[in-house]
């Protein structure tokens, strides 16, 4: 196999939509193409920047490829439709033939190899979605580090990528994964409620110069899950935001 073409764009550039997969009762991976000898320019983590023509006006939002950092031929896409989400909701009313206007990657709180020898993730929502990025690197790769998962979402049809969990929790043995529900079901057996100080201090490996925490989620559980953590001795530059 010859080179592989690296693109990385500054200006918004279309690329057409090759298929579409339905994750949860709101959410759907959008896979785009690219020539068979291409992947975007990117580490695990960092981001798109989606520009959608609404009211016409182009309105930007970012969004970090699900797929796994590498791939040639497509990127993928995953996003949670919000009705206040304008960006959100354009993408999902999309179709296979559609293009879209996107420009970068951009870089964002990424992973780099070497960087950790234990990795806590704590998301909610759509903030799994630079975590799966991540997460498929380390194990597609094989890397020697401790991945510790803190997933948190409103009910059990919510969980994005699931089955992936599931079946990465069976087959890696350095892949930990703990759901937390804000509406659980009456037979749960994982966490309840909102993530919290105790929840981190049990789900977390602790603070220390080989663990990083990735941390992405609504802006305001991340400002306070970012204080919590920062009581709870981990170190600014190990908290990462991407």
């Amino acid at each position: 196999m010859g080179a592989v073409t690296r693109i990385k764009t500054k200006a918004p550039s279309p690329y057409q939509l090759a298929a579409i997969d339905v994750d949860t009762h709101d959410t759907k991976t959008f896979r785009f193409g690219l020539p068979a000898d291409a992947t975007l320019d990117m580490l695990p983590g960092d981001h798109l920047t989606v520009h959608a023509p609404i009211n016409g006006k182009s309105v930007k939002r970012p969004y970090t490829p699900s797929s796994l950092p590498g791939t040639p031929g497509y990127f993928e896409l995953t996003v949670k439709r919000y009705e206040s989400g304008a960006v959100s909701k354009y993408l999902h009313d999309q179709r296979v033939g559609d293009t879209v206007l996107m420009s970068g990657p951009n870089e964002g709180g990424h992973w780099v190899d070497g960087m950790a020898k234990q990795v806590g993730f704590v998301a909610a929502g759509t903030g799994i979605t630079p975590m799966i990025s991540i997460i498929r690197w380390i194990l597609t790769k094989r890397l020697d580090v401790d991945l510790f998962l803190l997933f948190a979402n409103k009910t059990e049809a919510d969980i994005i990528f699931r089955d992936e969990w599931e079946r990465d929790v069976r087959e890696h043995a350095n892949f930990r994964c703990y759901h937390v529900l804000e509406q659980p079901p009456a037979e749960w057996s994982g966490g309840t409620g909102r993530i919290n100080g105790d929840i981190l201090r049990r789900q977390l490996p602790p603070p220390g110069p080989d663990t990083v925490i990735f941390l992405c989620g609504p802006p305001p559980m991340v400002n306070a899950l970012e204080e919590t953590l920062r009581g709870m001795g981990y170190s600014e530059p190990s908290i990462i935001l991407p």
